[in-house]
């Protein structure tokens, strides 16, 4: 078993014992996401941390989603909910950029693209490449695209 699929079976366990309700179903969920892509396709097999934090990631990112559907719906008891077990999983994950970290990197592929050739908004593509693999885990996709395309428009 990997070590952060195991950290996270082991906080289960705690959270059983505390009765603590809100983490052990957020953190059964999360399990129980893993478990579905380890054995999605032709064989089983192990997820390897970074494959475990990517699930993580997503079920974060549903819960975020989640969370603002309910507050749009009216029902701020659900989106509460779900804003707790968004924290809960953001527990698992990297420290997140800020919007000023996230804008330099951002800025610096910018002019990397620029060098190569690449301008305009048509350069969206050249940029998202070179900052992706810098910002993996750090930044949500939505928020990397939103920061290359107010610097190339701008």
């Amino acid at each position: 078993m990997t070590t952060l699929k195991s950290k996270l079976q082991d906080d289960l366990n705690a959270a059983i014992k505390e009765r603590d309700e809100l983490r052990s179903s957020t953190l059964r969920l999360t399990l129980a996401a893993i478990t579905k892509e380890e054995v999605a396709g032709k064989e089983k097999r192990e997820l390897s941390d970074d494959e475990v934090q990517k699930v993580i990631t997503r079920e974060a990112k549903k819960r975020r989603e989640a969370a603002e559907a309910f507050a749009q719906g009216g029902r701020a008891e659900s989106a509460e909910r779900e804003r707790a077990e968004g924290e809960v999983l953001a527990a698992y994950l990297p420290k997140q950029l800020s919007d000023d970290e996230l804008n330099a990197v951002v800025a610096q592929a910018v002019e990397e693209a620029k060098a190569a050739g690449a301008e305009g908004p048509r350069a969206m593509g050249a940029v998202m490449k070179i900052v992706n693999p810098k910002v993996a885990g750090q930044a949500e996709g939505g928020r990397v695209a939103a920061a290359v395309k107010k610097l190339l428009a701008g």
